[in-house]
């Protein structure tokens, strides 16, 4: 299989809020090609020549590892396709839609799939009303950035819902507020049309933050996850559910809220996880079997 594969373009870096992540993620999949033997090279599409590199250097397919926008919203899914290289991932309609949280929520409400209930805001939204409405803490969020930049926990009153409203708007024009669902939180990678074993997530932060996620040594990645087999089952089949109304494939992550309850509460979908040291798709993979190289390897096959 490996000598099916070619010459491999690993496309990491991009221009988003995620770059630095996306630069982690992309060595880390380029090192683990070239250790099964694989003819990988990396390019930086933040960089303006990485079109031509692409069209003039005789690659036969992408391994996508861009975060964020401009290369996990369809946009580079969509010049892959228009020059005919097979890709890793997602299609354009699964990237760009699992991207905007605000219409997977919408998708999610059409098919009653279990989601927080949420508001959209703007410079001349009522925040006192929101507040009443929806109660608090609430999360609040620009809908098309990944790795929680910009995300704030509202816990007060509405002029912190305005203050939070007003970070999130400066990565996004479209920013949402959303229900805090109190409770635990779990991730389940999703891998060729089967869900890995699930993580749950603890940290002493106010949230999962993007310190939590990749600068700090505090968060605890519990797996297996602590459910019986029959409700970590139950989650896996919401998982994969919300993975495929959104037209996502191949590989990914789902992110998903407990209450105290028992009930589900589906949070977003990834359609280019992070790759890095800190990573959960590769610690649900490890715990299903699969190394890190293997774990690449089995993505790219994706594109044969």
């Amino acid at each position: 299989m490996k000598q099916n594969f070619g010459k491999v373009a690993v496309l990491m870096g991009g221009t988003s809020a995620e770059r630095e992540v996306s630069l982690r993620s992309g060595q880390a999949v380029l090192t683990a090609l070239q250790t099964q033997g694989v003819n990988a090279v990396g390019i930086d599409t933040g960089n303006p020549d990485f079109i031509a590199r692409l069209l003039n250097e005789g690659f036969d397919r992408a391994f996508i590892i861009v975060h964020g926008r401009s290369g996990e919203d369809g946009t580079l899914q969509g010049l892959l396709e228009h020059f005919k290289i097979p890709y890793t991932g997602s299609g354009v309609l699964g990237a760009a839609l699992a991207m905007d949280k605000l219409r997977t929520k919408q998708l999610w409400q059409g098919m009653n799939l279990p989601t927080p209930a949420w508001r959209d805001l703007n410079a001349d939204t009522d925040f006192s009303a929101v507040v009443a409405e929806l109660g608090l803490p609430l999360m609040v969020k620009p809908v098309s950035e990944g790795s929680s930049v910009g995300m704030s926990k509202v816990q007060r009153d509405a002029e912190e819902l305005k203050a939070a409203y007003e970070t999130a708007a400066q990565y996004d024009a479209v920013v949402i507020a959303e229900q805090f669902v109190q409770g635990q939180e779990y991730t389940v990678a999703i891998l060729n049309g089967k869900a890995l074993p699930a993580i749950r997530l603890e940290t002493p932060r106010d949230f999962y933050d993007y310190a939590a996620k990749y600068q700090e040594n505090t968060t605890q990645y519990l797996c297996p996850c602590g459910l019986d087999a029959a409700t970590e089952q139950k989650m896996q089949a919401l998982a994969l559910q919300a993975f495929d109304s959104v037209g996502a494939d191949k590989w990914g992550r789902v992110d998903i809220m407990r209450n105290a309850a028992g009930d589900f509460y589906l949070l977003e979908v990834n359609t280019v996880p992070g790759m890095t040291d800190h990573s959960l798709v590769p610690m649900a993979a490890k715990a299903a079997g699969l190394s890190f190289e293997a774990l690449v390897c089995e993505i790219l096959a994706g594109t044969l």
